[in-house]
């Protein structure tokens, strides 16, 4: 790895994590900084991820020619445990993923920062357009994009995911901001480690089974679940990106020089894909009363002079309650010792929730929608809501834009690109086909533009 070995050792601002250190190397990564200043900062960031790696088991097969196989076989093996998954809920199993639509939510709110960078390490392959041996890869990053079409551009999609309950990063911890940030630094960094980008593309387009079963669990809790069930279909072993990922190492290993050091280079990439908490890890951390106390804790400071002082609680009012760090877990007890929390009922029946829920309520506003589905989860407890029919797949793709004739940038590459050459374009788009901006109007557009002159030109 001559390009990673040449950097000095480990750098002060990556020696520690804490502080903040991911999400600051995850927003400098996505960010508009200097070219060189960005690849700096993603060659040393990714030496550092990819010695993490290499402790990590090897799950790749010895044999080149076992791959395909390999990867046909994980997805039987995948499909097999889906149709387990779908006896047992038939059978009137529970969930297996999200105890309640809550949980569902700080699920996708968590899993975000990594979701809105999806494709970012194939950013790279855009300079090798012209290069048959990265069409694989190519391919596969345009599809992430939606080929330009918004209803289908993955991170278009999962934005309107998250603003439909009102979801961001802002209260994401550190942690969950390590994959995001390092398919930025692969995306910055393909001809540096193009052997890793392989690997790492081959192990994330595997069909993992915690996509089909958040897809069936989404989609059960009234949430729509088209972006994971994209991801599924085009994800596939047969003809999508899995098996898009195989041809594109057989594509780019080399002829006469060390295959052994690049394969053995693309195990270390595909091993990247287990560091951090996954999925499940995620999933599993979710703790319904902790999570509903620390969304309590931040809000706190904003209400304490908000209130009245005609209602008291155990003796105090709800300023006097609000101004007290810490205090939130003996204001909910208060709350239901005095029967405007009534836990384990319907919520509509709880005095609290009606001040917070409906057009009329005191409190219309103060919590966003998944502010509130945590309050309603938490009160409603063992209380099981009447079945209400499952979200409708597809409704955040049929979902259109709005109206973008008259935005700015789009405006202004249309200008600049007039009376280009169809190679001059090209160079023009590219720029607007990364991961920062390839969502937003102009870069759809770009997009679709790049892949149209792309199949003129070759």
């Amino acid at each position: 790895m001559t390009a990673l070995t040449r950097l000095h050792s480990h750098p002060a601002h990556l020696h520690s994590m804490e502080g903040g250190g991911l999400r600051q190397i995850y927003q400098q990564l996505l960010g508009d900084s200097s070219q060189d200043a960005g690849r700096e900062l993603a060659l040393e960031f990714l030496r550092d991820r990819l010695d993490e790696a290499a402790a990590l088991p090897e799950e790749l097969p010895d044999s080149l020619g076992d791959l395909a196989s390999w990867v046909e076989q994980r997805c039987q093996i995948v499909a097999g445990q889906y149709a387990e998954y779908l006896h047992e809920r038939q059978a009137g199993g529970p969930r297996r993923f999200f105890s309640n639509k809550a949980h569902a939510l700080y699920f996708l709110q968590t899993v975000a920062p990594t979701k809105l960078v999806d494709g970012a390490w194939l950013n790279g392959t855009l300079a090798h357009w012209h290069d048959h041996r990265y069409e694989g890869l190519l391919r596969t990053y345009l599809e992430e994009l939606g080929d330009g079409n918004p209803v289908q551009n993955h991170v278009v999609l999962y934005r309107k995911l998250l603003a439909e309950y009102d979801l961001d990063t802002h209260a994401v911890a550190d942690e969950h901001f390590l994959q995001g940030a390092i398919q930025l630094a692969l995306g910055q960094c393909l001809d540096e480690c193009l052997p890793e980008v392989i690997g790492y593309n081959l192990g994330y387009e595997q069909l993992p089974l915690h996509l089909l079963i958040s897809a069936y669990e989404l989609s059960e809790l009234g949430i729509d679940p088209y972006y994971f069930t994209l991801h599924v279909t085009i994800d596939n072993a047969s003809t999508g990106h899995a098996q898009k990922a195989v041809q594109a190492l057989m594509q780019l290993l080399p002829v006469d020089a060390d295959r052994d050091e690049f394969l053995r280079r693309v195990s270390l990439g595909y091993r990247l894909n287990d560091l951090g908490q996954g999925s499940g890890a995620v999933i599993d951390g979710f703790d319904l009363q902790a999570e509903l106390l620390d969304m309590l804790e931040r809000k706190r400071p904003f209400g304490q002079h908000m209130h009245s002082d005609y209602c008291r609680f155990e003796g105090k009012t709800v300023n006097q309650w609000l101004a007290e760090p810490d205090s939130m877990p003996g204001f909910l007890a208060a709350l239901e010792q005095k029967g405007w929390i009534k836990r384990g009922q319907d919520p509509q029946d709880s005095r609290f929730w009606t001040l917070i829920d409906g057009d009329g309520a005191a409190m219309f506003g103060v919590f966003s929608p998944y502010e509130k589905q945590l309050l309603h989860d938490w009160i409603a407890a063992d209380w099981v809501a009447p079945s209400r029919k499952s979200a409708r797949r597809g409704k955040v793709a049929a979902t259109s834009l709005p109206g973008t004739l008259g935005d700015p940038d789009l405006q202004a590459l249309e200008r600049a690109l007039r009376g280009l050459s169809a190679d001059q374009q090209i160079a023009l788009l590219m720029p607007w086909l990364s991961t920062a901006r390839h969502s937003h109007p102009a870069g759809l557009f770009a997009t679709r533009r790049f892949i149209e002159l792309k199949s003129q030109l070759r």
